[in-house]
């Protein structure tokens, strides 16, 4: 199955050499560039029965909420983009933190809005017995700007993202998560 992730993530990034000839992108931007945000998102961690975190006396599976502040760069490639990007969360229950970097490739749609897939490494601390965990991330998302749901008079220029995403530990486990992310 990582394979398959892997070989996904090399097809979309294919196009990007034959539509690097355009000189702008969807939003009207120069087609190459470099992009760089933050954001905060919130959400939540579940993991499996049979995950590498094990059991815990009275707890059937480890879960918990996040709040998590992520930074990262895109670079514009035409109307696709590659970046990289990290992550560190505050867990609630189960989860003490949570910390990654990962690669993002994907396309941009519309004048502001991108839908991508993204793998790295995620690092999972957890609490009250739980194990520290160390594996593969995998998630894809959808991140779209005021213009696109009808906001474009309220935010101006500004660069602000409405992001969902989910993600995956290793196959083990549902990470959806929802927020605000702030290029420039």
């Amino acid at each position: 199955m990582k394979k398959n992730i892997l070989s996904l993530l090399g097809c979309l990034a294919l196009p990007t050499a034959a539509m690097a000839q355009d000189d702008t992108a969807p939003d009207g931007s120069k087609a190459f560039g470099i992009e760089p945000y933050v954001g905060i998102l919130g959400g939540y961690h579940t993991f499996d029965r049979g995950t590498e975190f094990g059991s815990v006396p009275g707890e059937t599976i480890m879960n918990g909420a996040l709040i998590s502040g992520i930074a990262g760069v895109n670079v514009p490639l035409g109307p696709v983009f590659v970046g990289v990007e990290g992550n560190a969360s505050k867990g609630f229950s189960d989860i003490d933190w949570e910390y990654g970097v990962k690669g993002r490739v994907g396309a941009r749609a519309g004048e502001s809005g991108l839908i991508y897939a993204s793998a790295g490494y995620q690092w999972v601390n957890g609490k009250g017995g739980w194990p520290d965990e160390k594996d593969w991330m995998y998630g894809a998302g959808v991140e779209v700007g005021p213009k696109e749901i009808g906001l474009g008079g309220v935010t101006g220029s500004s660069g602000v993202r409405l992001r969902v995403q989910v993600d995956t530990y290793d196959w083990d486990s549902f990470r959806p998560m929802a927020g605000v992310i702030f290029h420039f």
